[in-house]
């Protein structure tokens, strides 16, 4: 179903105290984007950060991406919809069914003069560092935390695909992750940016797909760093004839 309004709960009293509660007063924020603006789809979406107070909680910081006529098709509205309603929806999908993914703070849509206006707002992942920034130091991080990454991104792609979900964006920056707070070399970890995610079709085709965009920005990960990564995404031993046969169908860098 269609999701035109939401507000979190956790998120409300930040946006309370700052008169952020409506639409308009968040579009008309004036904040700097993080990135240059994605002008794809004949329509214009941006993402700024911003830091909220509210008496008596700790400062917060929020993503807040906001988009003009950046529209996509779905089942449920084939006429076209902002990629943010989808991706909204998908972020209530993944915590309906388990699978750890950013959170939603607020959304909202709406269209005036003709052009489809919407807005996300996501908490940013304290205490998080996606996958390429981990990456960026694997020669130097101990092989014991290696190893800890290497199956926490295994158990991640494993639930996702186990729930019969795609994510069809799954580069390695969109993986974040932290060290476990009740494990002193353990990590948790989440999926980021799901405008794109949607329960699999084909599925071995999509699992093989997302598994090998994920790849593509590890040159690093050996092909032994590789079976070991199989081995627990699959449930089976790493010298398993079937972590074999899937390191044979996957084209993966210096395998």
């Amino acid at each position: 179903m269609p999701v035109k309004r939401f507000l979190s709960a956790d998120a409300r009293p930040y946006f309370a105290a700052n008169e952020l509660e409506d639409f308009d007063a968040l579009w008309s924020l004036s904040l700097t984007p993080v990135d240059a603006p994605n002008l794809e789809r004949g329509g214009h979406s941006e993402v700024c950060r911003m830091t909220l107070e509210a008496p008596g909680l700790p400062p917060r910081d929020f993503f807040l991406k906001r988009q003009t006529n950046h529209l996509g098709r779905s089942l449920s509205r084939p006429w076209g919809e902002p990629t943010f309603a989808r991706e909204a929806r998908n972020i209530a999908a993944f915590h309906r069914l388990g699978i750890p993914a950013l959170e939603s703070a607020y959304f909202e849509e709406r269209r005036r003069d003709g052009r489809w206006q919407a807005i996300l707002v996501t908490p940013a992942l304290s205490g998080y560092t996606d996958m390429i920034e981990h990456h960026a130091h694997w020669e130097t991080l101990e092989p014991a935390t290696r190893d800890a990454i290497v199956d926490t991104c295994a158990d991640l792609l494993a639930t996702l695909h186990g729930r019969r979900w795609r994510h069809g964006s799954l580069y390695a920056k969109h993986v974040f992750l932290r060290p476990a707070a009740d494990a002193p070399t353990g990590f948790e970890a989440r999926f980021i940016d799901l405008e794109k995610s949607r329960p699999l079709l084909n599925a071995n085709r999509e699992k093989r797909r997302d598994l090998e965009v994920f790849a593509r920005r590890l040159p690093q990960w050996r092909s032994a760093t590789w079976r070991r990564f199989l081995g627990r995404y699959l449930r089976r031993p790493a010298e398993s004839a079937e972590v074999e046969r899937w390191l044979g169908a996957l084209t993966l860098p210096n395998r």
